[in-house]
């Protein structure tokens, strides 16, 4: 299957009509705002489903959030992951944070093109964020550990989703020796056990847990 809004629903088959569709316009919206903001490279754009929306999604095969669950965004680029988590999880909220004011504009421009009601888009590097959330979501922004020491008190302290409150990271390679240095309660989770896409072989889900 080629890079297109099907390859979505070939792992999301429960989709609605409106997810359908917005998924669907994910395509043009990007490819007309990264002709004025370069956000995603040449390369990218043409495998947007791939390497960026079903990327995103990964999330979502490792943790189905429930309804009202707060997400936070670090680092979210262009608006991964957090765009297609706020299509799939429409009860949920989405605040995506980027110290790049730019991103943030195609961010919010792409949010609207949706209707996503769930999305905030905020110029803001992660420490300053005064709110605290559920999980924090991020595709390989730093190293772990950094990553962890930026966002450590920004988790609400009680857990009513599968996983306690933590990070969920999106990282690639090989990460023993970045795991090594984190000590806290974590997994890792292969992207190749649910997407057969050629992409997806070293790419993986990190969830660390933040709360007891």
């Amino acid at each position: 299957m080629s890079d297109t809004p099907q390859l979505i629903q070939k792992y999301f088959p429960d989709l609605t009509a409106t997810q359908i569709k917005q998924f669907g316009k994910l395509g043009s919206l990007y490819a007309d705002w990264n002709s004025k903001i370069n956000v995603i490279s040449r390369k990218d754009i043409e495998s947007l489903y791939t390497r960026h929306v079903l990327h995103s999604l990964g999330i979502a095969k490792v943790m189905s959030f429930k309804n009202f669950t707060e997400v936070l965004d670090v680092g979210t680029g262009g608006g991964f992951p957090g765009i297609p988590l706020s299509i799939l999880f429409p009860q949920s909220n989405f605040h995506l944070v980027d110290s790049i004011g730019k991103k943030i504009k195609v961010v919010q421009a792409v949010a609207d093109g949706l209707g996503l009601e769930n999305v905030v888009a905020e110029h803001t590097r992660a420490e300053q964020v005064k709110k605290q959330y559920d999980f924090v979501v991020s595709r390989a922004v730093t190293r772990l550990k950094p990553f962890l020491q930026w966002i450590q008190n920004k988790f609400l302290p009680n857990s009513f989703n599968e996983l306690t409150n933590g990070v969920l990271y999106l990282k690639g390679g090989d990460l023993g020796e970045e795991l090594s240095e984190v000590k806290r309660p974590k997994k890792v989770y292969d992207l190749s056990e649910f997407f057969e896409e050629d992409f997806f072989e070293t790419k993986k889900v990190v969830y660390v847990q933040m709360k007891k």
